[in-house]
């Protein structure tokens, strides 16, 4: 059976949060934290916070924050726009000049879902895997 389409309301609330990215230079990096999506105006913010620690080093707090629109487009909170986060799941893209991320979004089940970019190019050159779990609604 194929899960219904998400819409913005699904992700209110707060979700536990781990991403792990791999570096081709062999760096890993981790960061443990949670995100709060909530209500702004004519969309929601999305908010990360968390402790990132990069190979061996001390944990550092690491702080995101997005912009998404009820379409599901995601933006920065400059306000430039991001990507489109697919509403069944799959693929997604965004070009950064001079590099190419190349997403998928994986919704698990809706206690859990992936977003998973692979980005390339002269500049950076990765895979970011980040697991949110639902922590309340």
């Amino acid at each position: 059976m194929r899960e219904r389409a998400r819409s913005l309301r699904d992700f209110t609330g707060r979700w536990s949060l781990q991403r792990v990215i791999e570096h081709a230079d062999g760096t890993r990096a981790r960061l443990d934290g949670h995100a709060v999506w909530s209500e702004d105006g004519e969309g929601q913010m999305q908010e990360e916070t968390g402790a990132l620690r990069i190979g061996d080093g001390k944990p550092v707090t690491a702080t995101r924050r997005y912009l998404w629109r009820p379409e599901l487009a995601v933006h920065f909170d400059d306000g430039r726009f991001f990507h489109d986060v697919p509403p069944f799941g799959g693929e997604t893209a965004h070009w950064c000049a001079p590099d190419q991320y190349d997403g998928v979004y994986a919704f698990v089940s809706w206690t859990e879902f992936r977003v998973t970019w692979h980005v390339s190019g002269p500049q950076k050159s990765y895979r970011m895997e980040s697991i949110y779990r639902r922590i309340d609604r």
